[in-house]
């Protein structure tokens, strides 16, 4: 698979895995349209490859993201409201199509994890800390709404604490961030982070990649539509993955007693 040229990440894909670095660790790898625009592009390239088992996300220079960047907003407001708008919601699409990634997200979160930064946790499959990072939404201090990250955080960790962090521009530290469910592991050290995020990796590559894209997508589409539809859709992509190559795989290595070909 052909990845666009980044200015603002570094790509690495190896072993079926695609690892996006966030790449401005002068500013605390804030999100400017930029990267936002290559995060879509790179994003809606992988959503193509097949064979991509997952994708983990991280920030340089000891950070994962700092938000929006100040200089964008700055440099919006002197084209008046539609800039303002057309910025915010661009945020919003690439919240949305990294929600629906085919793949495993996973979010490695160190330092920084704010605003912006904290929606992207919130939209990850799974997500890994220090127990020393901060995390916060800080945006009703500076005067403005998370508009576009709040809708993620309340399905993350529900209306109740969603309220009272974006509310209170409240600070937290990893410790917190696993209480709330907001990330699944928080860990000491940057050692045992690694140790986690491979483990989960090879977990994640005994996992059919087609029935793990098939599986999201019926996980997240729980609640947006009547049970009764929801388990037909359910029942016909089963049927369709039973007869299909992985189902077939599957199957037969099990009654052979042997790895299926996808498991490295």
């Amino acid at each position: 698979m052909t990845y666009p040229a980044c200015q603002t990440l570094l790509l690495d894909q190896q072993a079926g895995v695609l690892h996006i670095t966030l790449n401005r660790p002068d500013s605390r790898n804030a999100m400017n349209l930029s990267m936002l625009e290559e995060l879509i592009e790179v994003l809606t390239t992988a959503a193509a490859d097949a064979q991509l088992r997952a994708i983990v996300m991280r920030g340089a220079g000891g950070h994962f993201c700092a938000g929006g960047d100040i200089k964008d907003m700055a440099n919006a407001r002197a084209t008046g409201t539609d800039a303002y708008r057309e910025l915010n919601r661009h945020f919003g699409r690439l919240l949305e199509l990294a929600e629906q990634q085919p793949q495993v997200v996973l979010a490695v979160l160190e330092g920084t994890v704010l605003g912006g930064g904290l929606g992207l946790a919130c939209i990850a499959d799974i997500a890994l800390c220090l127990d020393d990072a901060r995390f916060g939404l800080p945006e009703t201090s500076l005067g403005v709404i998370p508009a576009q990250i709040a809708p993620f955080v309340v399905k993350r960790i529900g209306l109740t604490q969603a309220r009272r962090l974006a509310l209170t521009a409240a600070r937290f530290n990893g410790v917190e961030a696993l209480r709330l469910g907001l990330v699944h592991q928080s860990v000491k050290t940057a050692e045992d982070l690694q140790i986690q995020l491979d483990s989960y990796l090879q977990q994640i590559r005994q996992c059919a990649p087609q029935a793990n894209a098939r599986t999201k997508a019926l996980l997240l589409a729980c609640g947006k539509q009547s049970m009764h539809s929801l388990l037909d859709q359910a029942a016909e992509t089963f049927a369709q993955s039973v007869t299909g190559a992985e189902g077939a795989e599957g199957t037969q290595a099990f009654v052979q007693k042997r790895p299926p070909s996808w498991a490295d």
